[in-house]
């Protein structure tokens, strides 16, 4: 790897919605600058991107892909992102890996409803946003009217860096705004227009260069190439580019502007914790080595392949090193320069720089390596599941083992086993994501399963205090049985604080407390004068536990209580663990019934972009669902994008309802928001259901 300044390093991923030719415009630059020596077509399967089998049948990105190349006297480092919100995950973590987002809009389609989620992903990752509109070779265009969209949308500071020289057929390529062409033949709008607007938002972020400025007195050559960046650092300034992939026009204006005004990893200013202090990164190569697995690949030969930025510091091979999550330094395999399916071995890695390494089980995506620690990367919580079961039998161990080498490489997919049906759980964003899984299955792992409909994660849970106590007593001959355990229940709403929860006014008897944080669950112990012996305590607390994995009413995951346990009783011969913990989990059971149980559903947000004449029919289907609409506001073009709150149930299936709704031209993303007390005559539909299948398999 040949070693570059820092300030001359870029790092860029590419983003925007599904179909906005972001794969064919990275393969094309990899080509143009001579980094890769191809003909690379998505529609005929040979992407240099898309190199996945499910991405070539599917020609769509599917997981972010990793380039390199060098552009005069800039090294990039180029990241090729999914377009769909099924995907969202692939997207999110790639832009931790980057300084600058680009934007691309599909010039005809214009803003899409992902599109909209990228550009506020890349706002809350702190990078420099810049908007490419693509396809400008489409016949049909309104330019002028997709600009003024863009600046309703996202503010007066997206302004264009150059406009087209004609549109459709007649693209023939860009002219700048900042310095504009003497002769702009067939320009779609004057860039001597543009060229104030261009100025006033790179100099806004210096009060001294604007005010000399509104004086008569332009900024100097120097202070614009300085502030531009700072412009685009703040988010003052947008930048606007216009490029056509497919006919290869406008993307050397395209890195020259990525030059001019993307961030250098110098200019992103980042911030890591260590001993519980946060301190500013520093791109130096002799400073701490700060980095972070940005993402997870299983590639085809079974090969774990961790994709790290480097921050600060310098990388080595078969260098020992901390890594958040493991419990012991560990030593770093051989390095790996990627572009795209392919890897060549690097020594050393520095400040900017992108590598992978092969085979570290013990890093995961989010990991920070060094002894400081970067902020997590937040991604979506996945919501739609589907129970699933290998064709073959004897392909249990194989069909763990394949799932949870997914779950290793995608953070928005989870697996869990049904505590209740003994099925195992698989969990994604949507239908297409477990779709496309299910492919890699078979492809990777040689391995059909078969799936049964959307398992949704309810969860019980009460709504009062509630006191009871149980006895366990059995004696058939011999040493007997016996555990007696009195306890409180209490709601202990999520988000509440163990230790303020916990106060002597509360519960005044209290000795411990213990939180379990996966179920926000809390019991004290309150026990005096030995009612029940020290050692019979971790028992209870296994039944408390057995009881909130199985449920109560309806056999889902018990969350949100406070159990106090402040007496009890016991045998000095006939007392056991095995006693106790039975004493507990019926203790539980029987307290967690007087407390007004209910269940808990998780409701999800949704943006559903859709034509203007189809609002009124998705407020309506969102009525239906008992969802509840928030409001909408334009997406651009003839698009509104309608917001709403809807119960996980009522939309598993909804892509289809919505393509038909729209005759295919409506689009959403789906994030969890919150769980919520189920309507009593669902809850009790669910709850029969239930018991019916209980009677059944005794």
């Amino acid at each position: 790897m040949a070693k570059a300044n820092v300030e001359d390093i870029r790092n860029i991923a590419l983003c925007g919605h599904g179909s906005s030719g972001k794969t064919t415009l990275v393969d094309k630059l990899l080509v143009t600058t001579g980094a890769v020596n191809a003909n690379p077509s998505v529609d005929d399967g040979t992407s240099i991107c898309d190199f996945d089998e499910e991405e070539k049948n599917h020609k769509y990105t599917i997981e972010a892909s990793v380039g390199h190349f060098e552009h005069n006297g800039k090294s990039f480092n180029i990241i090729d992102t999914p377009g769909y919100p099924d995907f969202i995950g692939q997207t999110i973590g790639a832009l931790y890996g980057v300084d600058t987002a680009a934007i691309v809009v599909n010039a005809h389609s214009g803003i899409e409803v992902n599109t909209r989620r990228v550009f506020e992903e890349a706002g809350k990752a702190g990078l420099g946003r810049m908007i490419v509109i693509n396809k400008m070779d489409d016949e049909n265009l309104d330019f002028p009217a997709l600009v003024e969209a863009i600046q309703e949308m996202w503010g007066q500071g997206c302004v264009l860096l150059n406009v087209p020289l004609g549109t459709g057929a007649d693209f023939k390529g860009v002219a700048s705004t900042l310095n504009p062409p003497d002769d702009v033949t067939g320009a779609v709008i004057d860039p001597s227009e543009i060229r104030d607007p261009l100025l006033e938002s790179i100099i806004e972020v210096d009060e001294a260069v604007m005010e000399r400025y509104f004086e008569g007195e332009p900024p100097t050559e120097e202070e614009l190439s300085r502030l531009i960046v700072q412009a685009v650092a703040e988010g003052s300034l947008i930048p606007i580019v216009c490029t056509s992939a497919k006919l290869g026009i406008g993307l050397t204006e395209f890195l020259d502007a990525v030059s001019m005004c993307g961030l250098s990893p110098a200019t992103k200013q980042r911030t890591a914790t260590k001993d519980g202090e946060d301190v500013e990164v520093k791109a130096d190569a002799d400073g701490p080595l700060i980095a972070q697995v940005f993402k997870t690949r299983i590639d085809p030969f079974v090969q774990k392949l961790s994709f790290i930025r480097i921050f600060s510091g310098t990388l080595k091979k078969d260098q020992q090193v901390q890594a958040s999550g493991a419990r012991k330094p560990i030593k770093m395999g051989q390095l790996l320069q990627v572009q795209a399916s392919d890897t060549a071995n690097v020594d050393s890695a520095g400040p900017g720089d992108i590598v992978a390494v092969a085979k570290m089980e013990e890093l995961t995506t989010g990991a920070s390596i060094g002894e400081y620690t970067l902020p997590a990367i937040k991604f979506p919580t996945p919501m739609v599941g589907l129970a699933v079961s290998p064709k073959s039998r004897g392909d249990e161990t194989k069909l763990s083992g394949a799932l949870h080498k997914v779950d290793e490489e995608d953070p928005t997919f989870s697996l869990d086993r049904d505590a209740q049906t003994k099925e195992l759980v698989m969990t994604g964003m949507s239908e297409l994501h477990l779709k496309v899984i299910q492919e890699r299955l078979i492809r990777r792992d040689k391995l059909e399963v078969e799936t049964k409909e959307p398992k949704i994660p309810f969860r019980e849970t009460i709504q009062i205090d509630a006191e009871g106590s149980y006895r366990h007593k059995k004696q058939s001959g011999g040493r007997g049985q016996f555990g007696e355990v009195h306890i409180r229940m209490k709601p202990f709403p999520r988000g509440t604080d163990p230790e303020e929860f916990c106060t002597k006014a509360s519960f005044p008897s209290m000795k411990e407390y213990h939180f379990d944080e996966k179920h926000n669950f809390l019991w004290v112990d309150s026990i005096v004068g030995g009612t029940i012996p020290g050692n019979f305590m971790p028992a209870i607390e296994k039944g408390f536990k057995e009881r909130l994995a199985g449920g109560v009413m309806a056999g889902y995951t018990v969350e949100n209580v406070c159990v106090e346990v402040h007496f009890g009783k016991f045998h000095p011969v006939d007392s056991s663990e095995a006693a106790f913990k039975t004493a507990a989990r019926m203790a539980f059971k029987q307290v967690f019934e007087q407390a007004k149980p209910c269940l808990l559903e998780p409701i999800v947000t949704m943006d559903v972009t859709v034509p203007e004449d189809s609002v009124g029919d998705v407020y309506s289907d969102m009525s239906g669902r008992g969802g509840r609409v928030s409001g909408s506001d334009s997406a651009g073009g003839n698009l509104t994008t309608v917001h709403a709150e809807v119960p996980l149930r009522e939309i598993t299936t909804y892509s289809r309802t919505l393509s038909s709704m729209t005759g295919g031209q409506g689009s959403y993303t789906m994030d969890f928001s919150h769980y919520d007390v189920m309507p009593a005559n669902v809850q009790q539909d669910i709850m029969s259901k239930a018991k019916m299948q209980d009677d059944e398999e005794e």
